[in-house]
């Protein structure tokens, strides 16, 4: 079994490494449509991001000739995107916010204090809407990996995990811009994800929630929610019993080894 599996890697691997947007099933990553999960257009952000940008420097020639937006929006969410940020990000299956079930979760995007809104939103992730398709081991390995895959070539993982129909991930961006990074993962799991589920279609929703961290203890306490997620949601006893998780190959100093 050791040498069938050390090929799957490599396959896997050499795919991720050759990666091209130009070569990807473009139904993956579908803009939301009139029948969309997606959560609403958002008219207040862009008044947001305006104001978060007049108390901040704008992205250097360098930096914007790489992509960097600096604060931009995309008509619902508020994203920071500069190099050598630590940032925590979640993203998650296109089903996790079901229309059928619009009156749950409507009223949550209604709350006006944006952490409080945060943690409602994901406290609704976390109960386990949709058809939570990366409990399934082929589709939990399959992020994971892909998620281990990057470390020190495009960001430094600092923590992450797959979750039932989503994903945190604590990372520290280097010359790839968040988005960037982000919709490369998206889109290379979401066109594996449906080879192995034989379908086509949107797998993840088409947008994510970042949080840069301020300082060391809110990198702390960002890795410790994320690897504590499985626990808080019931799904195991100890974080390092979730096997798509960073906690898995932290050791007794929490040092991560991978």
């Amino acid at each position: 079994m050791g040498p069938v599996v050390g090929r799957r890697d490599e396959r896997r691997n050499s795919r991720l490494a050759s990666y091209r947007p130009s070569r990807l099933n473009a139904l993956v990553n579908v803009k939301p449509g009139r029948h969309s999960n997606s959560p609403p257009h958002n008219p207040g952000v862009r008044e947001l991001v305006q104001n978060k940008r007049k108390f901040s420097s704008p992205p250097n020639r360098e930096h914007a000739e790489l992509g960097f937006q600096g604060w931009h929006e995309r008509g619902y969410l508020p994203h920071r995107d500069e190099p050598g940020l630590t940032q925590l990000v979640t993203f998650r299956l296109a089903d996790s916010f079901p229309r059928a079930l619009r009156s749950e979760w409507a009223a949550l995007l209604e709350i006006e204090d944006e952490p409080e809104r945060r943690a409602q939103l994901e406290r609704y992730l976390d109960s386990g809407k949709g058809e939570c398709l990366l409990r399934r081991p082929d589709l939990g390995n399959l992020v994971d990996e892909s998620l281990r895959f990057y470390h020190d070539r495009r960001c430094h993982m600092l923590a992450w995990v797959v979750m039932p129909n989503h994903v945190h991930a604590l990372f520290r961006v280097g010359q790839t811009p968040l988005s960037v990074l982000v919709r490369d993962w998206k889109r290379y799991t979401g066109r594996e994800a449906n080879k192995l589920l034989k379908r086509h279609g949107q797998f993840w929703a088409d947008d994510y929630w970042d949080t840069y961290m301020r300082n060391e203890e809110h990198t702390l306490k960002s890795r410790r929610y994320v690897e504590n997620n499985p626990v808080k949601a019931f799904l195991v006893g100890e974080p390092a019993q979730w096997p798509w998780s960073s906690a898995r190959f932290r050791d007794k100093h929490g040092v991560l080894h991978f």
